[in-house]
């Protein structure tokens, strides 16, 4: 249970109580249960962050004799407040993607990486993407964005900085299951990154990255190994190629890195779904492409765009341009 400091005067207030209530965040899974004398409690769903925010929540609710609103401070932690007031705002949510639009605008559209924040260095799966996002990097000679986590994002990250070439990212306050210490990346400039507070504003700035404007422009979503909000990300960008909204004029190459088999029950769950008729056969198929390894995935990237697939040929070709 958290404890809420009431703010609204004693005269606000019948028998020093308020009606009981409820107030829900669905983006951060947040619960309200209100009454119980001059104190408000607040039952924790679970979702709600344990990370503690120099700010403040002013939730509004209604005194019971004057039916006036009154302002509530939800108090997360011992000194230190969050302003809810500001949270639920769509002014704040539509800077906060401007911002990211901004920063890929700056940066260039490039190849999107989703993909496990949970395995580390000493996984089999994190070397297999930091060498792809190394050789993408390179056939491509793009920005490469990820969400600027730990874990597979930071390989992919790794292997593009390894390659000299540009890195982008929108980072979270959660990742692999933890409150991060820091809205800061250890090792990225500040100017390359933003840490967002909206995971819908994230989800928009990923989304931007990977959209073709012109013929120019090379740019792919490539899905590694990864868990539920990689599961999440996956299906909102596949909905998005299906109805049309993005690659309607310049399709984006879509891949999903099969290391291990990893995704081959969810393939066979997308099966059934045909054979049940919730999905047309071949739809789903025809929309991204499975690579069982990194070679496969920079032929698929190479003959998509027309380029070299191997170092060496990439290598004569650039010495014939010189």
């Amino acid at each position: 249970m958290l404890q809420l400091m009431r703010a609204c005067p004693l005269p606000c207030m019948k028998q020093h109580q308020l009606n009981s209530t409820r107030i829900e965040d669905t983006e951060m899974g947040f619960s309200i249960g209100c009454s119980l004398g001059s104190h408000v409690l607040v039952r924790n769903t679970g979702k709600f962050p344990s990370l503690c925010r120099k700010e403040r929540f002013n939730l509004s609710t209604m005194c019971s004799e004057f039916n006036k609103p009154c302002k509530i401070r939800v108090s997360l932690c011992k000194n230190e407040m969050v302003d809810f007031d500001e949270r639920t705002s769509p002014t704040e949510i539509k800077k906060e993607i401007s911002r990211c639009y901004e920063l890929v605008h700056r940066l260039g559209r490039g190849v999107v990486y989703l993909g496990s924040s949970r395995m580390g260095p000493d996984h089999p799966h994190y070397l297999q993407a930091l060498e792809l996002g190394r050789e993408v990097a390179n056939l491509l000679n793009c920005t490469s964005w990820t969400g600027a986590g730990p874990g597979l994002m930071d390989a992919a990250t790794k292997g593009a900085l390894e390659a000299g070439k540009p890195v982008g990212g929108f980072k979270i306050a959660k990742e692999a299951g933890e409150w991060t210490a820091s809205n800061f990346h250890s090792y990225l400039p500040s100017e390359t990154y933003l840490t967002c507070r909206f995971f819908s504003a994230r989800k928009h700035g990923l989304v931007d990255a990977a959209v073709r404007n012109s013929c120019s422009d090379r740019t792919a979503v490539v899905a590694l190994p990864g868990g539920i909000g990689t599961l999440d990300e996956m299906f909102e960008i596949l909905t998005l190629i299906q109805l049309q909204r993005i690659g309607s004029e310049l399709p984006v190459p879509f891949l999903v890195m099969n290391y291990d088999s990893y995704y081959q029950k969810l393939l066979d769950f997308l099966g059934d779904c045909e054979n049940w008729g919730t999905v047309s056969k071949g739809e789903v198929a025809s929309l991204w492409k499975i690579c069982e390894n990194n070679s496969e995935a920079l032929a698929c990237l190479a003959e998509f765009y027309g380029l070299p697939s191997s170092g060496e040929e990439r290598h004569k070709v650039s010495v014939q341009i010189k």
